[in-house]
């Protein structure tokens, strides 16, 4: 009887869990890809995503500045020159990193089924306002609901 008891908490809270994500993929019957036009497609899965922006090259020159001038007061001699190279090379590298992540941004994910029955991804930068399920068509780079 107590292994019951703890057990069904636990139970519970994995069935919660489960239908608490959002954006599950699925995948069409048959008789949903039968029904497909010839240039339609099936959405199994929408869902967002983080991308880190392109970097233009200013944030890898400041880090380098920064990492420099912070490696130059550290030691003397040749172990200053050392540190001056490390502390730029490291700065340019994380200048460049956090010029990447201000610019990030998002995009929305869909996985399409085709009648055929292979599956792809389109990224659009706008919520295509899509659930699983939907039928649509790929036009100018946008997906239209039919």
């Amino acid at each position: 009887m107590s292994k019951n008891v703890l057990l069904l908490p636990a139970l519970l809270l994995a069935g919660a869990s489960a239908l608490a994500q959002p954006g599950a993929a699925s995948s069409p019957s048959k008789s949903e890809l039968a029904r497909l036009c010839a240039d339609c497609s099936w959405v199994a899965d929408v869902h967002t995503e983080e991308r880190k922006g392109k970097a233009s090259g200013l944030g890898v020159i400041g880090g380098a500045v920064v990492g420099g001038l912070l490696g130059n007061q550290v030691g003397g001699g040749t172990g200053k020159k050392i540190a001056t190279v490390g502390g730029a090379v490291a700065g340019g590298y994380a200048g460049n990193e956090i010029e990447k992540n201000a610019k990030s941004h998002k995009v929305w994910v869909v996985k399409l089924v085709g009648k055929d029955g292979s599956s792809r991804k389109h990224e659009q930068a706008q919520d295509p306002n899509l659930k699983v399920g939907d039928t649509v068509q790929l036009r100018d780079g946008q997906l239209l609901r039919r």
